[in-house]
């Protein structure tokens, strides 16, 4: 089959951001997929390479391992996904013992104070999991860290939830809805992703 045969055979198909896939990239976006002390990252990972998301997935032990991923050192993807724990509008990490907490940038939590003073998200739709992440102090700090959209649940949704959210948003953007679309139908699911909101610049 030659490529204009394959090109005309997959515009026969329903329309998705797959089709890019099976016309050979390797994936039609990129998510860098950050492990904050949450079990579901890895099946959550392998939901996203379903999707036909290349991902890169960056286990957090410490707090440098998070900014290293996020804070410049390298291009940050398209998406970010942080499966965490969250609480009254900060990110939880694991509270350091003080010797190893002296050689990190900050200790035991990621509020708006430590995302503006280490994090550059170039353009990035930052999705965030854990309770009470989707705080409007906590969302303008990404957003002035250079994300240009912002997703987090504003309360406290049961524990799959959080897991469940960005495979139903994910499914939503490969199925070729704009991002304010696929949170509208996200929050319209049921009471417990109705939490979920979107910051934008």
């Amino acid at each position: 089959m030659t490529s204009a045969e394959e090109a005309a055979w997959l515009a026969t198909q329903r329309p998705s951001r797959v089709r890019e896939v099976q016309a050979g990239r390797l994936g039609w976006t990129e998510v860098d997929l950050l492990s904050v002390g949450d079990g579901d990252a890895t099946a959550l990972r392998g939901m996203l390479e379903g999707f036909g998301v290349r991902v890169n997935f960056f286990p957090v032990g410490q707090p440098r391992h998070l900014v290293a991923a996020l804070g410049g050192e390298r291009t940050v993807a398209p998406y970010v996904v942080i499966a965490c724990h969250g609480d009254e509008g900060v990110i939880l990490l694991d509270e350091l013992a003080d010797e190893p907490a002296a050689f990190q940038p900050f200790n035991g939590a990621l509020g708006p104070t430590e995302v503006r003073r280490h994090l550059e998200l170039s353009g990035s739709v930052v999705i965030a999991t854990g309770c009470d992440t989707g705080d409007e102090a906590l969302a303008r700090a990404f957003l002035d860290a250079g994300a240009e959209a912002y997703i987090a649940p504003a309360g406290a949704p049961f524990g799959y939830a959080g897991t469940f959210a960005p495979v139903f948003l994910f499914y939503e953007l490969t199925e070729l809805r704009p991002l304010d679309e696929a949170v509208a139908r996200l929050r319209a699911h049921d009471r417990e992703l109705a939490m979920w909101r979107l910051f934008a610049r």
